[in-house]
């Protein structure tokens, strides 16, 4: 992903019917590149912008009908042709993010590669489902070229997250050290994790339980259902084992999965001399305040 350390930046967001839920344009300092974000029922309007009549990459975000996060990947020599054609061959998409450049530099060879690398890279990651069946091979492009991809790549990573779409960074990305690790262990549930600052990641080994209480919450019971058919949950020795770390949205949410049943995340999740999460955030917040 960024080989570069972290640095504070700008991101502006301009939205161009002055409400939030409208079509937003996104813009970044010292960058040419240009992220357009609508809704389905706004492409419309969204298909005007000047954007989208460039070569580009885009992400179309939705749910299943189980209620899955998933994403399709593509690129395009127009945009604005592209994403038209979607709204006819693919239903599950509520909202769709389009990359061009403002000054005409990002060419065919370009936005090949781009989808070529944010396909593996949220295959790798397995955090949202892919509709995307086929990795696309490595599109060839020289060094200079690769170098100016990988650029706009980084500035695309960072752009994503803040328009809610996390399905590119791998949850291992995220960790601490291991010493940062909290445990869970009840009703058959043995698992490790931690904070992250979108989340909270199991990590890799943690064993959930098997079966599911029958007063189990439909989303719960369905996101452990989703993760044993993304292969992120394998049945082994009577037990659902994690075979990569994975990022919830809440400590809760994953203490649900672990138990199959309703649990509350802050006290499940202890460190090793039985510190409930609950407390090490209460502590952290008196801390910072005397």
């Amino acid at each position: 992903m960024h080989t570069m350390a972290a640095r504070p930046t700008s991101i502006r967001i301009f939205l161009t019917d002055g409400s939030p839920e409208g079509i937003r344009v996104i813009s970044k300092s010292n960058w040419t590149g240009r992220a357009v974000m609508a809704s389905r029922t706004q492409i419309e309007d969204a298909l005007q912008r000047k954007e989208l009549a460039r070569p580009g990459v885009y992400v179309l975000s939705g749910t299943d009908a189980n209620g899955a996060q998933i994403i399709y990947i593509g690129e395009a020599d127009l945009l604005r042709y592209r994403l038209k054609q979607h709204v006819g061959t693919k239903e599950f998409w509520e909202h769709f993010v389009a990359f061009s450049c403002t000054d005409g530099t990002l060419n065919k060879a370009h936005v090949r590669y781009l989808e070529y690398r944010l396909i593996t890279l949220a295959k790798k990651a397995n955090q949202w489902a892919v509709e995307n069946t086929v990795i696309p091979a490595e599109p060839p492009l020289s060094e200079a070229d690769r170098a100016d991809a990988e650029w706009f790549l980084s500035e695309m990573l960072i752009i994503f997250p803040i328009l809610g779409i996390d399905a590119f960074e791998q949850a291992s990305a995220t960790i601490k050290t291991a010493s940062s690790d909290l445990v869970l262990s009840e009703r058959s549930a043995e698992a490790r994790g931690q904070e992250a600052k979108d989340g909270f990641v199991v990590r890799k080994g943690s064993r959930a339980r098997l079966d599911e209480t029958a007063s189990i919450h439909k989303y719960i019971h369905e996101l452990r259902r989703q993760l044993i058919e993304r292969n992120v949950l394998i049945e082994e020795d009577n037990a659902l084992v994690f075979s990569q770390d994975y990022r919830f949205t809440s400590p809760s949410t994953a203490a649900g999965v672990l138990v199959g049943g309703t649990s509350n995340g802050r006290k499940a999740w202890k460190t090793t001399t039985g510190k409930m999460l609950r407390e090490l955030q209460e502590e952290r917040l008196h801390n910072k305040h005397e």
